[in-house]
């Protein structure tokens, strides 16, 4: 009997555990896991959102057009530079599956994100892991493991789960330091997160080997219906565009996008909210024992003392129906990932947190 087997690499991939949503016997958890947006979708998405329902019998537009029209009109970009697909992973994947293959490498640090190695490995490349620096994105470690047989280079700015960012120097200096057949990607999930921040636009524009990568999942309050872009060297775009599929995206996610994209003042608003509360949480865990780097995520990676008072506390957390990320799988396994919500989950977290640093169990 033939056996039947996948491709090399495929088996190597761990399965991606999500954030936990849930915890049993108790009723109306704080799920503080999954970085999403705790005011939600703006009320001009829930209604085009609605609108969209009563065109769901019709297949959606293939080229995308108004949703890269109102990106590219907000950000000052070239919407023919634009390419849209389901979450910022299917920007992700399509890169890896267009630019890396057998025999070829794909750069991701220690603490990034899950999908990177699991793109590069689905793809048949081998992923490369490369320390940071206490958190945050080494360049010189980046460009010291590129070789003639590195593709990609994957950095999150801001990263995930660490919240630390590098600057616009260090990016640009990373850019120019790569092989000649290697992109640069910058994943910016969190970019909208950082004030007067670009999420590496200009790079784009300025060189040929950058692209961008961004999210309607965080700010924008649309994780549930997995809408991201890309942003490129039209060469780059072009040769994405063969393997997306036509319709990767619905006609509800696209209208639903366009209009988050739209609204400013909600978007505005999140961002602020978001920035006061993350300097409060960060400071509320300090004065308990617990540091933090500076995050300029939506998110605080709180730090313990080892791997095993993190479990505990995450323990401690469930009892009072507070979900919170563990990321061992991230190579930090003496930390938490506590996303920002609002104000007051994130006074209930900071006080069952400080309950458990002083004996609670």
């Amino acid at each position: 009997m033939t056996k039947i087997t996948p491709r090399p690499g495929i088996m190597d991939i761990a399965l991606y555990q999500g954030g936990q949503a849930s915890v049993e016997g108790v009723r109306d958890a704080v799920k503080l896991s999954s970085n999403e947006n705790p005011f939600g979708p703006s009320e001009a998405a829930i209604e085009a959102f609605r609108r969209a329902a009563f065109e769901l019998h019709r297949y959606p537009p293939t080229d995308h057009a108004a949703l890269r029209n109102a990106i590219a009109e907000t950000h000052g970009l070239d919407a023919e530079r634009i390419i849209c697909g389901v979450g910022s992973d299917e920007i992700i994947h399509f890169l890896c599956q267009c630019y890396a293959g057998q025999g070829d490498e794909v750069i991701h640090t220690e603490h990034g994100f899950a999908m990177y190695k699991i793109s590069a490995l689905a793809s048949g490349a081998k992923p490369v892991e490369v320390p940071e620096r206490e958190r945050v994105t080494d360049v010189d470690a980046i460009l010291a493991a590129c070789t003639k047989r590195t593709k990609l280079v994957f950095v999150a700015n801001p990263n995930n789960p660490t919240g630390t960012m590098i600057g616009a120097q260090e990016v640009a200096r990373l850019a120019e330091g790569l092989p000649k057949q290697a992109i640069l990607v910058l994943d910016g999930a969190y970019a909208e997160y950082v004030d007067h921040y670009d999420g590496g636009a200009a790079l784009v524009d300025a060189r040929e080997n950058v692209v961008m990568t961004r999210t309607f999942s965080k700010l924008y309050g649309l994780g549930g219906l997995r809408v991201g872009w890309g942003y490129g060297p039209q060469a780059i775009i072009d040769v994405l565009n063969r393997v997306r599929g036509p319709f990767n995206l619905s006609t509800a996610a696209l209208a639903t996008a366009e209009a988050a994209m739209r609204d400013r003042t909600w978007a505005e608003k999140c961002r602020a909210d978001n920035a006061r509360l993350r300097v409060w949480l960060a400071g509320a865990l300090a004065e308990h024992g617990v540091p933090s780097d500076v995050s300029m995520a939506n998110f605080i990676l709180a730090r313990f003392a080892d791997a095993k008072e993190a479990e505990a506390c995450d323990d401690y957390l469930k009892t009072q129906g507070l979900i919170v990320r563990r990321v061992g799988g991230y190579n930090l396994p003496n930390c938490l990932r506590i996303t920002v919500g609002d104000e007051a989950s994130c006074r209930r977290v900071a006080h069952a947190v400080g309950q458990f640093k002083g004996g609670a169990r």
